[in-house]
């Protein structure tokens, strides 16, 4: 899979995204841009119509070369289906437009809940809960639950999308609260 700047939410979101900026090579003929497609990889496929031989190996090691420098330069990046995953899984928590470009060719995991260990937890100066998770997500409390037991680095949370698009965080199997993610 391939990451194109045309997705520019996901960048602000601090997800994978880049954008192409080869210019076409001239060895492959012309094709209709394919929607959704990066332009270098369409050139690479386009290289398949030649019926020349030579024409068709320049075009193809032109057009790896063009795919190989946008990738090394970051203007494509190429994403193979754990990494998707793991990038849908990291999202969880977040109000994104869509994950589409990432559910290509087979239908999306829906992540209802997740499980993190906390690094870190304080009070802020309204008294609820900011929790850092291992995996760098910070979850803040939003309701006025009281949390019995102040929650401790090390600590298993539980974290289930609930309605309205809200989220609920339970520590270990005590109370749970209201939480929205800061990052």
């Amino acid at each position: 899979m391939i990451v194109t700047k045309t997705h520019a939410g996901l960048a602000a979101a601090g997800f994978l995204a880049a954008a192409l900026a080869a210019a076409p090579l001239a060895a492959a003929p012309p094709a209709p841009k394919t929607e959704g497609r990066a332009q270098a990889l369409q050139h690479l496929i386009d290289c398949r119509k030649l019926t020349d031989n030579t024409a068709r190996l320049a075009c193809f090691d032109e057009a790896a070369a063009a795919m190989d420098q946008a990738e090394a330069k970051g203007d494509i990046v190429v994403v193979d289906r754990e990494q998707a995953r793991k990038v849908r899984r990291q999202a969880f928590g977040f109000t994104l437009p869509s994950l589409a470009l990432f559910e290509r060719g087979e239908k999306p995991e829906e992540i209802a809940n997740m499980e993190g260990k906390i690094t870190a937890a304080r009070q802020n100066n309204a008294g609820k809960w900011v929790i850092r998770l291992e995996d760098g997500a910070t979850w803040s409390q939003i309701d006025t639950n009281e949390v019995p037991n102040p929650p401790q680095a090390g600590d298993t949370v539980t974290i289930r999308k609930a309605a309205m698009g809200s989220y609920m965080m339970s520590l270990g199997h005590h109370v749970a609260f209201r939480a929205h993610r800061d990052n």
